[in-house]
């Protein structure tokens, strides 16, 4: 089962069509997207967290919360608009179903906490709306956790980030270390309770971008029992020395296997998988450009050597069984 951790089609009909998913046909190629129908029919994706992005300048103009549920509502008429493709999952449970009727499983998940302005009544909120991960910070540092693209101002997370981190184990809500420094991703799993993801990030011992993940964080990641779902952005995937001497280099589908392997490496296979970013980056490497090329890295997969079973999970098995055990760490902590 392809499972994919992070698509920004959301903000692409935000940015092309004004919010409107009647302006935007998807059963017709969209040459401007790398998600539409005729290329999702090539894919083989069976479920997907689309992300429900808003931008970090929304917190300053006091909008980010009313800008994620117009996001989260753009998701939503995207599977009343194509009942037959699309249909909103909440669960593991939901997943398995949608995916046994031919459909894709559609969760969504909110990339930056800033979303909730500092609310734990406001992240409860977005789960009862149907986010299932929280990215705790995008690219800028918030007043309770630091970017892993800004200057840093906490030292990771606040008392009140720690907070955050917990209602969100007891929601059942993922905590999403992606965009969050690394002292960010320590606090994290120091105090987290249900697998962490990475919903889109890559080696950081291959391409040292801020953005990446160390080995020394992909350890924590094994005892946790989370997982690093892959990025394809070029930038964060082609190797530090060959983008030092060739700026412009986009990358190969190799180079993104090779991140898989590196991580499959240091951290286990079972704590690998696929956060492709499609539709919310500039440069895509040659041999991925759109959901499309998806089969083809299933190949490079098998090429390299990894079995069925590794592949399975590496598509989609490990991600499901992160959502399982967060489920159930949320079960657990509402009983009496």
């Amino acid at each position: 089962m392809l499972f994919d951790g992070h698509n920004d089609l959301p903000w692409q009909i935000h940015k092309l069509a004004k919010g409107s998913v009647d302006r935007l046909d998807l059963t017709v190629p969209q040459p401007l997207l790398h998600t539409d129908f005729p290329k999702l029919k090539q894919s083989g994706l069976k479920a997907q967290f689309w992300s429900v992005y808003v931008p970090a300048d929304t917190y300053q103009q006091g909008t980010s919360l009313t800008q994620t549920l117009e996001q989260i509502q753009i998701v939503r008429k995207l599977a009343q608009k194509y009942p037959d493709q699309l249909e909103l999952a909440y669960s593991s449970a939901d997943i398995e179903r949608i995916v046994a009727q031919g459909k894709i499983a559609s969760l969504m998940g909110a990339e930056g906490g800033y979303s909730i302005q500092c609310s734990i009544p406001i992240l409860q909120q977005l789960y009862r709306e149907g986010v299932r991960y929280m990215t705790l910070t995008h690219s800028k540092t918030i007043e309770w956790a630091d970017s892993a693209t800004d200057q840093p101002q906490h030292g990771g997370l606040t008392p009140f980030g720690e907070e955050v981190v917990r209602e969100m184990n007891r929601l059942g809500m993922l905590v999403d270390l992606s965009h969050v420094s690394e002292e960010t991703m320590l606090d994290a799993l120091d105090i987290t309770k249900a697998p962490v993801i990475f919903s889109h990030s890559s080696a950081k011992a291959i391409c040292n971008h801020p953005r990446n993940v160390s080995d020394a964080v992909l350890k924590r990641v094994t005892a946790n029992g989370g997982i690093v779902m892959v990025n394809f952005m070029s930038g964060y995937i082609v190797p530090t020395e060959r983008l030092k001497a060739n700026p412009k280099d986009v990358g190969t589908l190799d180079d993104v296997v090779d991140h898989i392997v590196h991580i499959a490496k240091v951290a286990g296979v079972e704590h690998v998988g696929i956060g492709s970013d499609f539709d919310g980056v500039r440069q895509l490497p040659r041999g991925l450009e759109d959901v499309s090329k998806y089969p083809d890295l299933t190949k490079e997969l098998i090429r390299r050597g990894f079995t069925k079973p590794q592949i399975h999970a590496i598509l989609g098995g490990n991600i499901l069984r992160v959502l399982k055990e967060a489920e159930q760490v949320a079960k657990s902590s509402k009983q009496p």
